[in-house]
């Protein structure tokens, strides 16, 4: 791994960190050949899991480090005035390492759910700290897959990436396209013809609680979560072939969609 030095935030090896830190990856399956891994710790999760570092980016008394993370690391490491660097990043290096890296194709959703009695759908998720608790909840409690709505936040986000702490590359996922023209619906008639049930966790009056029996009797289950602010649409609830809510106390009848996840994860997987 070399060291270099640049002399500007303009030279093109810095343009991956300027390209892709917060406007791009937004939507998934948006990210092109490349994405940004924040902190060495998800950058090697991430080469762990077969894929390829380009460069890395920080500040020169990180470099050491980075080398003894990465020691057969043939990726330059550029680094610049910390001032330089914020311009460029638009935030303040100290607090780790950035790591460009080659992305591979992802699987389809077909070859992501084979062999899987356990899935976690998403639709509409659009914050990358939510879209990374969720990923890391569902690969520590139980979960075999998850399936990303293209209405949802790109798991490989730099956000998102860094708050699951790099189960992204640890846990089998795949992009579900929309509905036909529905931009925000997801597929739930694919789930179906994969011979999944599929549950939507919504607040309907007759929701059944997830701690249903009939809930973990089932061999292959899909749970369905949607966005932060309105959760699932409408149609696809209507879709889904029951619908559930966490049962709660005090007045209070929802939960951030993270934390929901992690409850009904844990309620619904077999976890001993």
């Amino acid at each position: 791994m070399e060291l270099i030095h640049l002399n500007s935030i303009c030279a093109p090896e810095a343009a991956p960190y300027s390209g892709l830190t917060n406007a791009e990856l937004r939507h998934a399956g948006s990210g092109g050949g490349l994405f940004i891994a924040e902190s060495l710790k998800v950058a090697r999760c991430a080469a762990d899991a077969g894929l390829k570092p380009l460069s890395f980016l920080g500040e020169e008394a990180k470099f050491a480090r980075a080398k003894e993370a990465f020691p057969d690391c043939g990726a330059p490491y550029y680094t610049a005035d910390p001032d330089e660097l914020e311009r460029l990043t638009g935030f303040r290096l100290s607090r780790g390492v950035l790591c460009a890296m080659e992305r591979t194709p992802l699987p389809s959703p077909e070859e992501v759910l084979s062999g899987t009695s356990r899935i976690a759908v998403l639709e509409g998720v659009t914050d990358p700290t939510n879209i990374g608790a969720i990923f890391r909840s569902a690969a520590a409690l139980g979960m075999d897959a998850v399936l990303v709505g293209t209405s949802c936040c790109e798991p490989l986000h730099r956000r998102a990436a860094r708050v699951s702490m790099g189960t992204v590359f640890r846990i089998p996922w795949a992009v579900l396209p929309c509905l036909g023209d529905d931009k925000k619906s997801v597929d739930v008639r694919f789930l179906r013809d994969m011979g999944f049930s599929t549950a939507a966790l919504a607040l309907r009056p007759d929701a059944a609680p997830i701690t249903d029996p009939a809930l973990k009797s089932e061999p292959r289950l899909a749970l369905l979560l949607g966005s932060e602010g309105d959760g699932l649409t409408e149609r696809t609830i209507a879709a889904c072939d029951r619908c559930v809510i966490i049962p709660m106390r005090h007045g209070v009848d929802s939960l951030n969609v993270a934390a929901a996840a992690a409850v009904a994860f844990w309620t619904l997987a077999d976890i001993d």
